[in-house]
């Protein structure tokens, strides 16, 4: 078999995958996904294009059940990542069961469920609330694997799915048989699992308002890009407003939904659906995207990355304002882009009242984006005028409130304001919606530093100077100070020269 021949068949059992369940494999699992095509295929007793023909034709019953068992690998335990357990208790929980607008309801979805560790640590919080099993009141768990869903229907675990269980909750809820610990029945009746396919648009699993909480955790990063948002906007039809989102540490919403709040307690991050849909930044984006899906490569997400969005700013204002009702935008496109452009090209040159100045030129509409809003915050902040760039900064988020930018230029704001524990908050949140975001975690390490939290200040620290290595130049240009890469890696390592003095 030539290797084009090949290349094309693992190609297409890529695409394949992605499409019956939403899973993406980057270029180098290749090799892993040409064995396991040879694996069903020989399974199904055919070659390989034949088994490509009938899969793609949807013709093997119960394939896509085997190729979940090989690619969905759960890797999980009870009460896992504890500190949004904790949040989901009291917060969630509480407002839910004691709040006179719940009634007492609670309907949970575990989505993604695998071995049912999550689901369980759901449910036996339930009971140590008191709570009993009710039409109101219960744990919904799915997932794509079968294989996996009859181990969570037995309940039986060993000690290593326990280790960050709370010593007195496995004396309370579980009893050992033999070398397994199984839990009680109390806590199992909460929780049904089923076999449900995540990126299937299913009426039945997705209704309107069906649940009040949805742990959708470690499951958002193995889709593609299109599934990811297509699931969550299908979680965000079937939470009731202000119901909450739980996803995994390493995840966020940003660049793929509109239609949460996110908020931070008990040291977890976690989303709220909003009482109402986004208004007009929520219609330019579908425009955008409407436009994407007709050829008209125009840019992605608009917070896909905050290195790309400074690059495709005047393009995106272009389309914006080519999608207003009058004639007149053709012409203001024309005149938008020089303008951003040399806004940039000011800052660069630490310009910073030309550039603003610059950035008046743009037309209404185009000056209420995101992208020009962030500009015209960096350039107060970094003239001086830290209470309007924080002013600036609130508009922003209020078009896009999962504006990592935005969020770090608040941090600045708030510790110009003498706010330090509310700057620190701002830097968090901006390196949870952009782990590759090296400003916050070098000015988080600087906070730490002068606050004399040294071990806080040299792991910051450190985390910046490798995120710095790599950050792009539009990047460093926009938010380092007219301070160029160079100098803030001299910076990083200067400040854990002090660290490693005072330890």
């Amino acid at each position: 078999m030539t290797p084009a021949r090949t290349a094309c068949e693992v190609e297409r059992f890529r695409s394949a995958i992605a499409r019956e369940l939403g899973l993406f494999f980057e270029d180098a699992r290749l090799s892993l996904l040409e064995n396991l095509l040879d694996r069903r295929a020989t399974a199904r007793a055919c070659s390989r294009s034949s088994y490509l023909a009938e899969l793609e034709s949807g013709g093997f019953r119960g394939e896509r059940a085997a190729l979940a068992q090989e690619l969905t690998i759960p890797e999980t335990y009870l009460f896992r990542h504890i500190d949004q357990f904790h949040a989901f208790r009291d917060v969630a929980l509480s407002e839910l069961l004691l709040s006179p607008r719940a009634a007492g309801r609670m309907r949970v979805l575990s989505a993604g469920c695998a071995t049912g560790d999550e689901a369980y640590s759901v449910a036996i919080l339930l009971r140590e609330a008191g709570v009993e099993r009710s039409p109101h009141v219960f744990v919904r768990a799915v997932d794509v694997n079968p294989v996996v869903l009859d181990r969570a229907r037995r309940a039986r675990f060993g000690s290593w799915a326990l280790r960050e269980t709370p010593p007195e909750v496995q004396r309370r809820w579980f009893c050992e048989d033999g070398r397994e610990l199984v839990l009680d029945e109390s806590v199992r009746r909460f929780v049904s699992f089923e076999e449900r396919n995540l990126v299937a648009d299913d009426p039945e699993l997705w209704s309107e308002g069906s649940y009040d909480v949805v742990f959708f955790r470690n499951v958002v990063m193995y889709f593609t890009p299109e599934h990811a948002r297509a699931v969550i906007a299908r979680i965000a039809r079937a939470l009731v407003p202000g119901g909450y989102l739980f996803l995994g540490h390493a995840e966020t919403l940003r660049g793929l939904s509109h239609d949460f709040s996110l908020h931070q307690s008990h040291g977890a991050f976690y989303y709220q659906r909003k009482h109402a849909q986004l208004q007009p930044f929520a219609e330019s984006s579908d425009r955008i995207a409407s436009l994407q899906a007709q050829g008209a490569g125009v840019a992605r997400e608009l917070d896909t990355g905050w290195a790309e969005a400074i690059s495709r700013a005047s393009e995106r204002i272009r389309v914006l304002s080519a999608g207003r009702e009058s004639r007149e935008p053709a012409e203001a496109a024309r005149r938008a882009a020089p303008e951003l452009t040399s806004t940039l090209e000011l800052l660069g040159r630490e310009r910073f009242v030309q550039a603003l100045d610059s950035l008046q030129q743009l037309s209404t509409d185009a000056s209420r984006h995101p992208d020009p809003l962030l500009l015209q915050a960096v350039l107060l902040a970094q003239s001086g005028d830290l209470g309007r760039a924080e002013k600036v900064c609130h508009e922003l988020l209020e078009l896009d409130e999962l504006n990592a930018g935005a969020h770090y230029t608040l941090a600045l704001c708030r510790e110009g304001a003498g706010d330090r524990r509310g700057a620190a908050g701002h830097d968090r949140t901006a390196i949870h919606l952009d782990p590759a975001f090296s400003m916050p975690r070098l000015h988080l390490g600087l906070l730490a530093r002068r606050a004399g939290d040294v071990a806080s200040a040299r792991r910051e620290l450190m985390q910046a100077l490798v995120l710095l290595e790599r950050e792009d130049a539009s990047r460093v240009l926009l938010f380092g100070g007219g301070f160029r890469r160079e100098a803030l890696i001299a910076l990083c390592r200067a400040e854990l020269g002090t660290c490693g003095k005072g330890s």
